[in-house]
Order: structure tokens, then sequence, then C-alpha cells
């Protein structure tokens, strides 16, 4: 007979933008929510009932410090239950963590632990924290073809090759001893019916607020007082060159200053509601055009405020014509931690 443990435990902790209005059912919507928690035991399994809307959903799990994945049943809108495999008894440390985007989103059932095992609490969660809104590159899209480093994707490749674990952003948080919430979906743009991210229809400025941003799940908002960063980092604009069937596209001058404006009054949307927060504007090393940085520059000279600030990678821009693999995250999370490194203790100390 096995122990189980609800969602609802208060040893266990959440981090993500995740739905928790039914305390036993915590729904997993954006890639790099994660649920953590100590226990006791040999044996450890997990009930989740998952939703597809294509390729092969993986969830990543961080077991005393090694990495796994769970390759889940292609039964979808049912619970099934997946094996997490512990080699010793005693006292372990588990994250569960959602590695991929909208290809899918799940709802963790149970816990079940050995008959004599036992969920305990750990260490409070760092009090430093960060938001990251951003696209595939953010959401860490990708990062597992290897062999592709500093080139293109690979002709043909699934979901199960994303793992927002190795995000730069998450990388970052790691290194600086920070929660972090993942707000970044592939393909997205900041506005509505650009980009790739269904089709285009679905841009930055509307999923920004959204709790439950995917089409095929129940719409829901977001409630911002539930998580305040220190440190806003917007990496939007890699996708806004595509408009409807057309790719590369440059804005005339009038939807220019559509995008401008409506980057800005985001921008100055959130910093009402992180009324402390910094806001770091930036792009990534996938390979766009240059009018874009171009664009942020004008953006932050529009905001014109000393909590919104200006970032570029060395290589940004430029430094590699596919989604950056685990290496070239890595790299970009050295240059971002050192960085955010130079402000001191007054970035998280309000």
């Amino acid at each position: 007979m096995m122990q189980v443990v609800l969602p609802s435990h208060s040893a266990l902790q959440y981090m993500g933008r995740i739905d928790r209005n039914n305390p036993d059912a915590p729904a997993f919507y954006w890639a790099g929510s994660m649920v953590r928690f100590g226990f006791y035991g040999k044996q450890l399994c997990v009930t989740l009932t998952d939703y597809r809307a294509y390729g092969d959903p993986v969830i990543g799990y961080i077991l005393d410090g090694v990495e796994g994945k769970l390759t889940l049943s292609k039964d979808t809108n049912i619970p099934q239950t997946v094996w997490i495999p512990v080699e010793s008894d005693g006292a372990h440390e588990c994250i569960l963590f959602k590695r991929q985007d909208a290809t899918h989103y799940f709802v963790l059932n149970e816990i079940s632990l050995a008959e004599n095992g036992a969920v305990f609490s750990l260490p409070a969660l760092p009090q430093r924290r960060i938001e990251c809104y951003g696209d595939s590159v953010s959401a860490g899209a990708v990062c597992e073809a290897y062999d592709y480093t500093g080139k293109t994707d690979p002709p043909v490749y699934d979901a199960a090759l994303d793992n927002a674990w190795h995000s730069y952003a998450m990388q970052t948080a790691r290194l600086l001893g920070a929660q972090i919430h993942l707000t970044a979906q592939g393909g997205i743009a900041l506005l509505d019916n650009t980009g790739y991210f269904e089709y285009g229809k679905i841009g930055m400025e509307t999923a920004y607020h959204q709790m439950a941003y995917v089409p095929f799940a129940p719409a829901s908002e977001w409630d911002f007082s539930r998580y305040t960063p220190d440190v806003v980092l917007f990496a939007i604009g890699q996708n806004d060159h595509h408009v409807g069937e057309k790719d590369n596209c440059i804005p005339d001058d009038k939807k220019k200053e559509v995008w401008l404006q409506t980057y800005c009054s985001l921008i100055r949307d959130l910093m009402q509601k992180y009324p402390k927060a910094t806001f770091v504007l930036l792009l990534t090393i996938l390979m766009h055009d240059p009018f874009w940085d171009g664009l942020l520059d004008e953006a932050c000279a529009l905001l014109n405020s000393p909590r919104v600030k200006r970032f570029r990678f060395h290589r940004c821009g430029v430094g590699t014509p596919g989604h950056p693999r685990i290496q070239e995250q890595c790299e970009m999370a050295c240059e971002l931690t050192e960085y955010l490194l130079s402000f001191g203790e007054p970035l998280w100390n309000h």
C-alpha cells in the first residue's frame, strides 16, 4: 500500500504561473513551472492528467541533483501514473518541472511514496525573484539538439528536445540564487496577429496577463499579486518580423510606432504592478535583423526610467542561425548573470 500525498500538502513548494484554484489539481501551463518537495523512502511516482496539443510530451525532474525525464503516454485527458526511479532509501529531494511550452499542459493529481514514506519540508524558496517574458529561446526550445550547436535546427525534430530547465533565464536564476517565473512561449511576438504562435493569432500583449494562455485550456487571468519580481527580463522582438504568410517584414513608420507604443504600454503596466522592479530589455543570440535591436533601444529611450535597462549579449543577433543549444544558453546565462551582479545587492533589497 503506497503512501498518497495530495498536491495541497503544505510540504510541496510551487514556482511558476500555476493554476492552483483547485489546490488538489494544480495545472502547469508555462514552461519551467515546477513543484519541489523532500521525501523519505525508495519509491516515488506521480499521477497526472496530460492535455496535449502536439508532439511527445516529456516531464522533467531533478532527483537529488540528478536530472531525468519522463515520457508520457499518448493518452490524453485521462490520469496516468509515471515512476521516478529511486535507487536508495532515506531522504531525497525532488523537483518536477514542465520542460515544454504550449506542446501540452498537465494537471498534477497526486504523488505516491513507499508505504513507510513521507514528504517533508525543504528550505524555503529563495527570496530573490526574477520574471522572464520571452519566446522559444527563453523557453529552452530545441536546446537538447546537441549536434546542431551553432547550426540551423534539425530538419525534423520533436518538442522532446525542448528543456526549459536549461534556458538562459532559468540558468541565470539558479546562478543568482533566485526564483523565476518563466512567461515564455515559442513563436510568440509582441502584437496579436504577428509572429508564429497559434499561427500568429496570440501575441504577448494578450498572453502576458494570462495564467492559462493556450487555446486548448480554459482561459484564466493571472493574479499579479501572487508573485512580485525584483527583476523582469523582457526578451520579445525575435518573431515580430512574421506577419500573416510574410516573413522578414520590417514595419513601415506607422506600424513601427504602433509596435513601440504597445511595447512601452506593456512595460509601463508591469512597472505599475511591480513598482520596485528593475526591467531589462533584451534579445538573444539567435540571428535576427538588427532593426529589432534598434527598436529596443528606442523603447528604452521612450520609457526614460532608471528602472529600465537595456542589455545586449556579446553575440546578440549573430550567435547562431538555429535555436541556442545548452552550451549557448549557458553562454547567455553567464553574461546576463555577470550583468545583473554588477548592480549589487540594491537590485534585490527593496
